[in-house]
């Protein structure tokens, strides 16, 4: 059951990395586009873009510890 739980824990984390992820490239494009002119004022975007960035980070952390966590559980 642990195992199960904590895959499941895993396959979620991964999901939400993807998430943040595409959140991130699309604030990407709009500023390489430039389109975000349209619909932002730049402080608003650019704390936006900061905010996305932090989450894709974090998430991407929460996967690394949570492998690491795998891998030393498997070693004992």
């Amino acid at each position: 059951m642990g195992e199960t739980a904590f895959r499941g824990s895993i396959e979620s984390t991964r999901k939400w990395h993807a998430l943040a992820e595409r959140r991130r490239r699309h604030y990407v494009d709009l500023y390489r586009s430039e389109r975000w002119r349209r619909y932002f004022k730049e402080d608003i975007f650019l704390e936006l873009m900061r905010e996305a960035i932090q989450n894709t980070e974090n998430w991407a952390k929460m996967l690394e510890r949570m492998g690491d966590r795998r891998e030393s559980a498997k070693a004992a």
